[in-house]
């Protein structure tokens, strides 16, 4: 695998934050809410600054938008060149009910749009990565990269399409039924449904209306896009890492690419 230093760097960072996670989630997992069902963990907080600390070594120009900092520390984010997007824990609901499904992610913006990104499971050891322009891979530390491609599916009857394991809302339900896909899997994590996409293993993760926060989003965009993929918001847009709002309040479509007018029409119908 010809990845780039970048790459390289991001990965290793993020199968640290990976280690330090795996040591929370093997022990005790101390959980507060920072608001209705918004749980935030010890290792939540250790991998946060693990990985902040390594970026700012790593890159120290560049600012860190990530989940668990204060909001302080990353305000003039918007007018930087390059901009880092991290999660350290996509999944943290899933991580306390230790279902496994929860990410690592860090997703790099550079310009207007989402450029590379890594995402880590822990658990299986898997790793996404993909830089736009290049390619995008899975691997894990003991296997040879592979590089990675959406699915070839074409009929929204024949689809495998992702959504959220705790945000089903009556919205998801009716444009499910309009769609009628062949198949629908409940799955925590963003990160995790996009990787799962970018990789050809389902073609769509639909999630309408509120679909977290920019960091749940940027990792996942650069790989589903450096594998061929299309990640836009509800309405066919671009996701606009330099607004003001952080939260994907229009939505996220993850799709194979040959999916995405279609499930765009049918969310629009």
């Amino acid at each position: 695998m010809n990845m780039s230093p970048l790459l390289t760097t991001l990965t290793e960072i993020a199968r640290a934050a990976g280690n330090v996670v795996l040591g929370c989630y093997a022990g005790t997992i101390s959980v507060e809410y920072k608001g209705p069902n918004d749980p935030v963990t010890n290792a939540d907080k250790s991998a946060n600054s693990l990985i902040c600390e390594a970026l700012r070594s790593e890159f120290p120009s560049w600012p860190i938008v990530a989940e668990e900092s204060d909001p302080k520390t990353f305000g003039d984010y918007r007018s930087a060149p390059c901009v880092f997007f991290v999660d350290p824990i996509d999944g943290t609901r899933e991580f306390v009910a230790r279902t496994d499904e929860f990410v690592v992610m860090i997703g790099l913006v550079r310009g207007p749009r989402a450029c590379a990104g890594v995402i880590h499971a822990p658990t299986s050891g898997l790793f996404w990565v993909g830089e736009v322009g290049k390619s995008a891979w899975q691997f894990t530390v003991a296997s040879e990269p592979r590089v990675i491609a959406p699915s070839q599916t074409r009929e929204l009857k024949e689809s495998h399409i992702l959504i959220s394991r705790a945000h089903r809302s009556a919205l998801l339900n009716q444009q499910l039924d309009a769609i009628q896909p062949r198949l629908v899997s409940p799955m925590g994590s963003a990160g995790l449904k996009g990787a799962l996409v970018a990789e050809g293993k389902a073609d769509a993760y639909l999630a309408p209306g509120f679909a977290g926060k920019r960091w749940d989003a940027c990792a996942l965009d650069a790989i589903v896009s450096s594998a061929g993929g299309c990640v836009t918001d509800a309405s066919g847009a671009l996701i606009d890492y330099r607004a003001d709002n952080l939260a994907n309040d229009a939505g996220l479509i993850v799709s194979n690419g040959a999916l995405h007018q279609a499930l765009l029409a049918k969310l629009s119908g």
